[in-house]
């Protein structure tokens, strides 16, 4: 992934917030995400955790490579 999306592959949106529990981005950013500005993109994801956090959503963590299947291990 890249260094600018929060993006950790687990796409739910929550029904109560649109908010997707695993970044916090809306639908719309999500939709959008790869045709906004960097700027942009930094400036959502500085918001992210204080959107989250009043939305009463625990963040949460990216999967384990052992979890997708793609740990060499």
């Amino acid at each position: 992934m890249s260094t600018e999306t929060p993006c950790i592959a687990v796409c739910i949106i929550d029904p109560k917030t649109s908010l997707c529990f695993g970044c916090g981005r809306t639908l719309p950013e999500i939709a959008r995400w790869h045709r906004i500005e960097s700027a942009e993109r930094l400036a959502i994801m500085a918001e992210l955790p204080a959107r989250m956090q009043d939305a009463g959503l625990a963040p949460l963590s990216a999967p384990s490579a052992k979890a997708t299947g793609t740990d060499p291990t």
